[in-house]
């Protein structure tokens, strides 16, 4: 068998491994926490939200292990930006997100802040150990103030948050063992997943001659959003549109402060951070947050008309990595178009939603 299929199979099989595991994970920490007392709300904005980052975690780590640095780093670069592009865009078209804007007006700020500070901390071409201690630490705050916020919430307000998971009619899962059973479970999965992906993704950039970078940015990254992608997209048609869009910017914080950060530490001389990633990919990350704050200024409104152009957006930047991996001739003149695409996509979206404030700001009252 030709080793492109081998390696596409075990690619394959690793991320399904990978989601696997996610989806035990989620569903036993979720039990378990609220077998102990904690919110829907907290379990949603913090066991969920991790799980469902949970790949990513496992696939940075592994590949800092396995002494490939660039796929951590476009693993989590790149999940954020199809997290933001990707998953609302879709989860847009699929049904305009109506969000509350309490929590968008506080989880947007923070997302955009942690890429901030990624980008600072990667102006000098790599994210110290020091560096990354800071970002786990800035986790474990944004953690506590979630819990805090929960404990001075009414229960109408929990509940109103987020969709409780569904208890099983059999009593089976309110079990303990069973809980730490899935979780224990859901943990093996995610790591012996992510040896797979990474090993396989490696050789694909081996054989096909395309950079591990591109590889993470693109195909990992992609793979190992798809548990954010799942949620959000059942969200928005279940009509819980404040779940796929929190969904979406909690799980990129989790990615900024906790994939990397724990990355970083794990990496005995740091996280490198490539040229083409601190020169043009984190901009991109740090234009699809930005692109979030109409979200916050238009009346809590994701229309469809604007989950298309973040469908385009990402489409416009997926082409530009295909062109620059081959050195394609058509990249100068495809670079400039993405340029006077992109900062036009965010100025006219900003100022058509400013204009229209006024009368959604009316409507909702």
């Amino acid at each position: 068998m030709h080793p492109v299929l081998i390696d596409f199979g075990v690619f394959t099989v690793g991320l399904f491994t990978l989601l696997a595991g996610a989806e035990l994970l989620v569903r036993g920490a979720s039990r378990l926490a609220l077998s102990i007392g904690l919110s829907p709300l907290v379990v949603g904005l913090t066991v969920v939200a991790f799980g469902t980052s949970a790949p990513e975690f496992a696939v940075s780590a592994g590949a800092v292990l396995g002494g490939r640095n660039d796929i951590a780093v476009g693993n989590v670069v790149g999940s954020n930006i199809f997290n933001l592009l990707v998953i609302l865009g879709f989860s847009a078209v699929m049904a305009p997100l109506v969000v509350r804007s309490q929590v968008i007006r506080q989880e947007v700020p923070i997302m955009i802040g942690g890429s901030v500070l990624l980008l600072v901390m990667s102006l000098d071409g790599a994210i110290a150990r020091l560096d990354a201690a800071v970002l786990l630490v800035l986790l474990i705050a944004y953690t506590s103030m979630l819990i805090l916020q929960a404990r001075r919430s009414s229960l109408a307000q929990k509940q109103q948050a987020i969709e409780a998971p569904p208890r099983s009619d059999s009593g089976l899962m309110s079990r303990l063992p069973v809980q730490l059973g899935l979780i224990a479970i859901g943990l093996a999965l995610l790591v012996l997943g992510a040896d797979w992906l990474v090993e396989s993704a490696s050789r694909f950039a081996r054989n096909l001659g395309v950079s591990d970078l591109v590889i993470g940015l693109t195909i990992v990254a992609a793979g190992t959003s798809m548990p954010e992608l799942a949620t959000s997209a059942v969200a928005a048609l279940r009509g819980e549109r404040d779940i796929a869009v929190g969904n979406a910017i909690g799980s990129c914080t989790f990615n900024t402060l906790g994939c990397l950060g724990l990355a970083g530490l794990l990496s005995a001389e740091g996280l490198s951070i490539p040229p083409a990633v601190l020169h043009f990919d984190l901009w991109v990350m740090l234009a699809a947050g930005f692109a979030c704050v109409p979200v916050m200024l238009s009346g809590r409104r994701i229309a469809r008309w604007e989950g298309v152009l973040f469908l385009a957006y990402y489409a416009a930047y997926s082409g530009y990595l295909i062109l620059a991996a081959g050195q394609h001739d058509a990249l100068p003149a495809f670079s400039q178009a993405m340029l006077t695409f992109a900062l036009p996509l965010t100025v006219v979206t900003l100022v058509v939603l400013m204009l229209q404030r006024p009368q959604l700001a009316k409507a909702d009252r």
